[in-house]
């Protein structure tokens, strides 16, 4: 699986902003996908997953709330939509994906198999 996350980018504080995962080279059916975010010096950091079978979601307590996250089964996409965003949400976004992920590992980022290249999303006050 290839993923290609997309839409970073350098916006104010309160304002909106939607990130897209594509897979291809296989259909995200049998997967979960989460969005991780990493500053320097930091690990990465859970934000928010989807289960693409049954489309069971999970969120991080610091973005409930504000951010969803949803799928394209049509385009094999998923989209994390950011609300309300703050300077603490900046950060390098990454979508992974994993086939094997349960309820105790959904938010560890050593379970997910696959990652792409990362975005940035920077949010000035």
């Amino acid at each position: 699986v290839q993923l290609q996350a997309s839409g970073g980018g350098l916006v104010q504080a309160g304002d909106s902003l939607r990130l897209s995962c594509a897979a291809s080279g296989r259909t995200f059916s049998s997967y979960t996908v989460g969005w991780f975010r990493q500053t320097p010096g930091k690990e990465r950091e859970f934000v928010a997953s989807i289960r693409w079978s049954g489309g069971n979601t999970y969120y991080a307590d610091s973005v409930k709330g504000r951010f969803t996250i949803s799928r394209d089964n049509a385009a094999n996409t998923v989209y994390l939509l950011m609300g309300s965003l703050t300077p603490a949400d900046t950060a390098v976004y990454y979508c992974g994906a994993g086939s094997r992920l349960i309820w105790s590992t959904i938010k560890i980022s050593q379970y997910y198999d696959y990652w792409g290249q990362g975005t940035q999303v920077t949010v000035s006050s």
